[in-house]
Parts: C-alpha cells; sequence; structure tokens
C-alpha cells in the first residue's frame, strides 16, 4: 500500500534528509540510494529495503510501477510525494525523484571467504568518495573478490560514493573501517600476496605475476600508500607515465593494473 506524504514536517521526510549527513547515517544504521538505476540494483540485491520514497509522477510510469511492486511484496514501506518535498530530502541537483532507504550492511573481514584465487583491491586512505564509488565500481567490472576501504577512507555510504558506484556496492562485498594491523594478518594468515602502487623501488604493472591470491593496495589521492602498508608489501608497482603528466588519478590507475590481472588470469579475451 502507498502512503501519500505532502507535509515537510512528516518524521520520515526529516529523518530521510537527515542521512545526507554522516553522523546521522552512523546513529541510524541507514543510508539511502538515489535514481532509478540505484534503487533497481539495490531492490534485487540482498540488502534489507527500509522505505522506498517516491514522486507522485515517477510512481505513474512503467519502470517505477515494477520497482514499486517488487519492493511492495517484500513488504517494503512506500510513500509518495510531491516533488516539492523530494527535493527537500534529495542530494542530488536534477532529482530523478525516486530514493530508497536501505540497512547498512557491515562485512567482518574475519567472514571472507573465496572459492577460486582472489582478486581483492584494497584501498589505502582514498579520500574522495567519488574515487572510492569509481574504484568499487572497476573492481566489480573485474570481478574481484572484494574490496578492502582502510580506517580514514571516505564515507562507503555518501551519496556520491553510492552514485558513483552505479550499484557495485550491492554486487561484491566490501570491507570499511580496516587497519593496517587486521589487513596483514589477514593476507598473511590466507596466503595471499600484497602489491602497493608506488613509484619507488617498483616494478612496471605489466611484469608482476597477479596468477596467485593477490591482494593490491591504491594509496591515498595525496600521499600515495601508507608506509605500513608498503613496509610489509611483497612487492611494489608503477604504471609508467609517457606524456607530461604528474601522475594517474587513483581509479585510473585502478582500472589499468585490475585489468592487467585478470589478463594475466585467462579471464579477458582480447581476440
Amino acid at each position: 500500500m502507498i502512503e501519500s506524504v505532502s507535509s515537510p514536517n512528516n518524521p520520515i521526510i526529516k529523518m530521510a534528509a537527515s542521512l545526507k549527513q554522516k553522523k546521522k547515517r552512523d546513529e541510524l544504521g541507514l543510508f539511502s540510494a538515489e535514481g532509478l538505476r540505484l534503487v533497481e540494483e539495490a531492490a534485487e540485491s540482498d540488502w534489507k529495503n527500509h522505505i522506498l520514497i517516491i514522486t507522485d509522477q515517477l510512481s505513474k510510469t512503467p519502470r517505477a510501477q515494477d520497482i514499486i511492486v517488487k519492493l511492495g511484496s517484500e513488504g517494503c514501506r512506500i510513500l509518495e510525494v510531491p516533488m516539492k518535498i523530494y527535493e527537500r530530502i534529495s542530494d542530488t541537483d536534477q532529482p530523478q525523484g525516486i530514493m530508497l532507504l536501505l540497512e547498512k550492511h557491515i562485512n567482518n573481514l574475519s567472514g571472507f571467504f573465496c572459492k577460486e584465487t582472489p582478486l581483492i583491491a584494497i584501498l589505502d586512505c582514498v579520500q574522495d568518495p567519488g574515487n572510492v564509488g569509481t574504484l568499487i565500481r572497476t573492481a566489480d567490472a573485474v570481478g574481484c573478490s572484494a574490496v578492502i576501504m582502510t580506517t580514514g577512507c571516505a564515507d562507503l555510504f555518501s551519496g556520491k560514493t553510492i552514485r558513483s558506484s552505479m550499484g557495485s556496492i550491492f554486487h561484491l562485498p566490501v570491507y570499511t573501517d580496516v587497519s593496517f594491523d587486521e589487513i596483514i594478518h589477514f593476507t598473511r594468515t590466507r596466503n595471499i600476496k600484497l602489491v602497493s602502487t608506488s613509484l619507488e623501488s617498483s616494478e612496471l604493472f605489466c611484469k608482476a605475476n597477479f596468477t596467485h591470491s593477490t591482494a593490491i593496495v591504491f594509496g591515498n589521492e595525496g600521499n600515495g600508500v601508507s608506509r605500513e602498508l608498503l613496509a610489509f608489501s611483497d612487492s611494489r608497482l608503477h604504471i609508467p607515465i609517457v606524456g607530461r603528466a604528474e601522475s594517474l588519478n587513483v581509479a585510473a590507475a585502478a582500472a589499468v593494473i585490475l585489468y592487467e590481472a585478470v589478463r594475466q588470469r585467462g579471464q579477458l579475451s582480447c581476440n
């Protein structure tokens, strides 16, 4: 059953608006996925849906109707609002008019399981939410087993991170707020090779061997990989710069290296 809401003072509307703040997301254990594509991806995942908020205009379209029917059948609460109310809760400049509130899904690294030889992307203090989301999307695209985010990374559940991931947050395990000690223990006890990106004392990325269980560390936008992880890395690698640019964006560098890894593993045909 769809509930009609027309007041900006409605408690759910106020709560949805408050989720723009990390403090409130942490306090309530909720976050929002906004836009048709993201809501569809979330609805198809095993994440727990909380409340769907949709504009009275969009709710009449066939694509939105499919979402409403699916979520309604699963017991999700559905609120219909005018666009002027929706704009109060939206985190985008040009809102589509649909938002799904979900419960945070916190993964524990001790529960990691992979049947095949794992390929893992580690984000070391990557602070731009757009980069974090894009890295998760890239890791999903190449078939990574998981993404690990160290303490100090941008919030996984911020609106910009979610949008930049294009729904990939719902497709693969992402472990957040992981300490350096936890990463070192995790890779050592599971015999996973720890590889870091670095300009110093490193080999060309295409000469590295990615065919074994591997976790690749991509560092902070300004400072690179932390000394702690560099010290415990089994190897270091870099991407050569041919032109005059100082370096590649961390998300672009990750795409280059991760696709080389899957190429070596025979998961990418170039024919």
